[in-house]
């Protein structure tokens, strides 16, 4: 951990260490939405973290900087997903504030290697000086801190990255993998976005927590709705997305028109990663 002259270890602590370190589920919102009401909204709504996503969200990197300000103003913990292995994006990202990064498109343990690197500073990474926001929002103590407080999650969506997952998980300073269930289905040639996912999805999930947990990592998922979540807690997994800001507006719209109308409930695909 770096010290420097004159700073104090004041980096506000990152909550999700300690509810993982107490073996809790740490439960996830996810924002897709351009709009920083909704991301505020999230936050106070009782999740522990919200991700702002610039992979498919609709928005750009000025757009997830606002968003990760907005999840600052509630208590949830922010988080980013990067829209790919780019250190500069990666970096802009934590120095927006962001406490953890997931990173799609993680193949195998240099890759998961090299993606670890970007989030940390030197010696231990290539991480640029410039916090910007986070030096802003948290000082001081900042960059003493920020490589023991940032949490990092290689996504593992492809048969490459399914094959490799014990070396993926291995990684030194890895914290964790995430499952795109939806990437993973397309890459293992069956139906993505089913309720209850094809049983090679569900080995793959088996698979993918078992080899996090015998690392010492954690398990992260993204789920089509409560009932995928609570099939993936029952799996162990440790940190589980219950669907999407979209999906969760667009079902609770539905079921408020079905209820008033007495009708069933109908709604499109909810989406999700």
């Amino acid at each position: 951990m770096h010290k420097f002259h004159g700073e104090a270890e004041h980096m506000r602590d990152n909550r999700l260490k300690e509810l993982f370190g107490a073996g809790e589920t740490v439960v996830n919102a996810w924002v897709s939405a351009d709009s920083a009401y909704l991301a505020e909204t999230l936050s106070h709504a009782g999740f522990d973290s919200v991700t702002v996503d610039l992979q498919h969200g609709m928005f750009g990197l000025d757009g997830a900087v606002r968003l990760l300000q907005a999840v600052s103003a509630g208590p949830a913990v922010p988080l980013a997903r990067t829209p790919a292995l780019d250190a500069a994006v990666i970096g802009k990202l934590l120095d927006a504030g962001a406490y953890g990064i997931i990173c799609p498109a993680v193949d195998d343990p240099v890759q998961a290697a090299r993606f670890v690197a970007m989030c940390r500073y030197p010696p231990a990474g290539v991480r640029s000086y410039g916090p910007a926001r986070a030096n802003l929002a948290q000082v001081p103590g900042y960059v003493g801190r920020a490589d023991a407080q940032i949490l990092t999650w290689a996504m593992i969506e492809s048969r490459a990255a399914l094959d490799a997952v014990e070396e993926i998980a291995s990684t030194p300073g890895l914290d964790g993998v995430f499952v795109g269930p939806n990437d993973l289905a397309l890459a293992l040639g069956v139906e993505p976005g089913l309720a209850v996912p094809p049983p090679e999805v569900e080995a793959a999930l088996a698979r993918i927590a078992g080899a996090a947990h015998a690392a010492g990592r954690i398990a992260g998922a993204f789920a089509l709705g409560t009932e995928a979540a609570l099939r993936l807690t029952g799996q162990g997994y440790d940190f589980v997305t219950p669907g999407g800001d979209m999906a969760i507006l667009r079902r609770a719209a539905a079921e408020a028109v079905a209820a008033v109308r007495g009708t069933a409930v109908t709604t499109a695909p909810s989406g999700g990663y």
